[in-house]
């Protein structure tokens, strides 16, 4: 079983997440929802995201709307460039992804720029044909893949948002006005974004309705080099990749801008906070990269783009998109609205027009990636035990309160235990079976403590506290549980 049916298979069983509307037979493909514990995982994700990103340089946090009006994909290009390349089979109609159908046909990259009349080529170089009846497959074209809803009694054409920043582009105005905003601003939002993806597949890894957690940064296109934050991240190791190339460069972010590896200092400082970001995670950061995107592969918004990348059991897997948007954004929604969006940079009282860096963070996919980073097998005697070490502030489950037995007055005890700490800390409580299987059950889900009351704590009201990775006890009093905890959140 690969690592990836393994994390699948603790998914479902241990409330992680599952299929959307799994009891009908006519649920669509793409659509999975997070149980109780995926819900947990993924607040401390995000709260993990927001300390270490948005707070850290005191950026703004908005909510915008879903829905967004026709107007807004028309400025944004989205209308006329969000495409996906698709074939049809001349025999069956069966409709694939055409890119992503030659790359896995053949292992061969197919940029995505690509024109349809250069896929249909590589098709006929292979001898592609309909995998489900071997027919011919038809002449590539274009799929839109935003979701069109029309508003109220007249239909008005309307798209639900297929990423997050747009509302960020056409809310900057009033943002940066009403805060008293300064250049460089970063803007945060988390929020669900949507695409109707031709061929969604692996859960949470190419789904049509997910979580993004995306920042824009907007800056004075002439003084990219001119900040002083740089010099805490200065010395971050980078690891930076390019097609072509035989390895990956791990290289100070001082150095890659000296060896033109990186274009600026904003540009650099964001890419070592992420990579400081991810190592937080828990995620094995010598098995991430930071892929330079050629100019074939850029999404059509971008000048400089670069993925963060992580390898998983199912290949290199993006994470974050990094996007110099230039102002691209900007400049279509002012010509667009006929607004003026350019602001007064106060370090010389002139006019500009900001352009955007964006970290563009996909959720769903980096929580997949930490579940399956963190996944263990272990030999204990003749069972082999299934741990998630999972750092404990992102762990759904800190700590499981278990009675050694409930008579004698220790179910009470651990009831009491876990009234007083569950309005503080995410604990559970589990009096069914084996001591030992219930310590199975709380590593499956990355708890990382266990606390344990027997006989003894009637008499001196200490606790044993288990400790998940090295499995080893140790003896706490009740009242220094909580400092005990707290402690262990801090984030290293």
């Amino acid at each position: 079983m690969s690592s990836y049916d393994k994390v699948m298979k603790l998914a479902l069983e241990r409330g992680f997440y599952f299929p959307s509307c799994e009891i009908y037979p006519d649920a669509p493909a793409g659509f999975w929802e997070y149980g109780p514990t995926g819900v947990l995982m993924k607040n401390k994700f995000i709260e993990l995201w927001r300390r270490e990103l948005v707070r850290r340089d005191g950026m703004m946090e908005i909510d915008g709307c879903q829905i967004m009006s026709k107007s807004v994909f028309v400025a944004s290009g989205h209308l006329g460039n969000f495409t996906d390349p698709i074939t049809k089979c001349t025999k069956c109609g069966s409709i694939f992804r055409a890119d992503r159908f030659v790359e896995e046909k053949t292992g061969e990259r197919v940029p995505e720029r690509l024109s349809n009349e250069d896929i249909d080529a590589l098709i006929k170089k292979h001898g592609l044909k309909c995998q489900n009846c071997k027919g011919e497959l038809g002449n590539v074209n274009r799929f839109n893949m935003m979701f069109q809803v029309g508003i109220g009694p007249a239909a008005e054409e309307a798209y639900l948002r297929p990423e997050t920043c747009q509302t960020i582009f056409v809310d900057f105005s009033r943002v940066f006005k009403t805060m008293r905003g300064r250049l460089p601003l970063g803007i945060a939002q988390i929020g669900k974004s949507f695409r109707n993806e031709i061929a969604p597949r692996q859960s949470l890894l190419r789904l049509r309705e997910f979580y993004q957690a995306e920042i824009e940064v907007f800056c004075n296109p002439a003084r990219l080099d001119d900040l002083p934050r740089f010099e805490e991240v200065k010395g971050t190791l980078l690891r930076l990749f390019r097609d072509g190339d035989v390895s990956i460069t791990t290289i100070t972010a001082q150095e890659a801008i000296a060896k033109g590896l990186v274009p600026n200092k904003l540009v650099a400082y964001y890419l070592a906070l992420l990579t400081e970001f991810y190592e937080k995670t828990g995620i094995d950061i010598t098995k991430s990269r930071f892929r330079k995107l050629s100019d074939e592969e850029k999404a059509f918004y971008a000048s400089v783009a670069f993925d963060f990348e992580v390898q998983t059991s199912t290949g290199w897997l993006e994470l974050v998109a990094c996007n110099y948007r230039s102002d691209y954004d900007l400049k279509g929604h002012a010509a667009t609205s006929k607004q003026k969006l350019e602001v007064v940079d106060p370090t010389d009282q002139q006019k500009v027009l900001p352009h955007v860096f964006e970290l563009s963070m996909g959720i769903d996919r980096s929580l997949y990636t930490i579940l399956e980073h963190s996944y263990y097998e272990e030999k204990v005697k003749d069972e082999t035990r299934t741990v998630l070490k999972l750092r404990s502030y992102l762990a759904p489950i800190l700590v499981g309160i278990l009675p050694l037995m409930t008579k004698d007055g220790l179910g009470n005890r651990a009831r009491s235990i876990h009234s007083e700490l569950k309005l503080d800390f995410d604990t559970f409580y589990d009096e069914s079976g084996s001591i030992g299987r219930r310590y199975r059950r709380l590593e499956e889900v990355g708890a990382p403590f266990a606390v344990t009351v027997d006989p003894q704590t009637i008499q001196d009201n200490t606790v044993t506290v288990r400790h998940r990775d090295s499995m080893q006890q140790e003896r706490i009093r009740v009242d220094e549980l909580a400092g005990f905890m707290r402690v262990s959140l801090q984030v290293k």
